[in-house]
């Protein structure tokens, strides 16, 4: 696929697929022609940027060389309908819904972590979680050097990592109680996208519960992170939280060792890794939080301290945007790779 230009569909324009058209423009990636599919037709304006959006059809796959299923709006299970019809047209699909990411024969990357995956593909990779993307970027180069064996996460997932209804239903909600106090009954009106009133609360159930009572969102966490890293044994446990945030998906993560690292190399180390912005002076209180981190690319870690009390144990902060390097961005660092492996 060594070309200069590179035909591009993107499918769907929910809070996605809006980012994966900010982010191939932002980027520079070498565009020719672009097609914007979701269920139905009408045009969309992207700061400032009319888009004319057509129904999703196999035909309209002839001739892209690069599908980014956007895995939100509409066509829920999208890639599942179309993403063999784009794959027999020649393209490469790439898809941020949860479909074919535990699928042996789909590489399921994160460019910053296991690049060289994208090479095994046979005509799809997948995107994973937003809320895995995040950790591993932050856990692979401590992994590296000192060899991860537990992991216990607590994640505070915004309301756009819901889409699009659920980030109204969060401003409908402060909304109306912001207007007349609280009132559980003038807020239980609002059309809901989450299974709980969001503003000023929060609560511990994305996804649906599975085995052992966890969420499907929770175990994402252990199943892909595991292919992601290629480390079936580290043990892993998760929490996956809804909080009143619009974007910007935070975790505190907690990890054991199997080699001894102190936390001032754990600061070197990630200070030099790629994608990861270290802020860590919590004397002046700086250290990663959603309102600062949203519309940026990168993983932001901090609050990076030695548990009290287990030798190998510690303690991180980490946050970053989940439509941004959570979805769009690290789908668009995919075919980034795609078409530098094919050079």
């Amino acid at each position: 696929m060594k070309k200069l230009k590179y035909n591009v569909a993107v499918i769907g324009v929910g809070v996605v697929g809006i980012e994966m058209l900010r982010v191939l423009k932002e980027r520079n990636f070498p565009v020719g022609e672009l097609r914007v599919f979701a269920r139905s037709a009408r045009d969309i304006d992207v700061d400032g940027i009319k888009y004319s959006v057509k129904p999703i059809s196999p035909e309209g796959f002839e001739g892209i060389d690069i599908a980014l299923f956007a895995g939100t709006e509409g066509e829920k299970g999208a890639a599942v309908a179309y993403a063999q019809e784009a794959v027999k047209r020649g393209a490469v699909v790439i898809d941020n819904g949860a479909d074919f990411r535990m699928d042996p024969s789909v590489p399921l990357v994160v460019p910053e972590v296991n690049a060289a995956d994208v090479k095994k593909h046979k005509g799809i990779i997948a995107n994973p979680n937003c809320s895995t993307i995040q950790m591993v970027v932050a856990l692979n180069p401590i992994h590296k050097k000192a060899g991860i064996k537990r992991i216990i996460v607590t994640t505070l997932q915004a309301a756009s990592g819901a889409g699009k209804g659920a980030v109204e239903q969060l401003k409908e909600e402060t909304s109306l109680i912001a207007q007349g106090g609280f009132s559980n009954v003038r807020v239980s009106a609002v059309n809901k996208s989450m299974p709980q009133q969001l503003a000023y609360n929060v609560f511990p159930h994305i996804g649906s519960f599975v085995e052992g009572d966890y969420t499907n969102e929770e175990w994402k966490l252990v199943k892909e992170t595991h292919k992601i890293m290629h480390a079936p044994k580290i043990k892993i446990s998760a929490t996956t939280v809804r909080v009143p945030v619009r974007t910007g998906h935070s975790e505190s993560v907690y990890i054991e060792t199997s080699r001894s690292i102190s936390v001032d190399k754990v600061k070197a180390i990630l200070s030099k890794a790629p994608g990861i912005i270290l802020m860590d002076e919590p004397k002046n209180n700086l250290y990663p939080m959603p309102k600062d981190v949203e519309g940026k690319d990168e993983t932001f870690v901090g609050r990076i301290r030695q548990d009290a009390f287990v030798k190998n144990g510690l303690w991180l902060w980490v946050v970053a945007d989940n439509l941004r390097k959570g979805a769009a961005t690290n789908a668009v660092q995919i075919a980034e790779c795609v078409i530098s492996s094919s050079k």
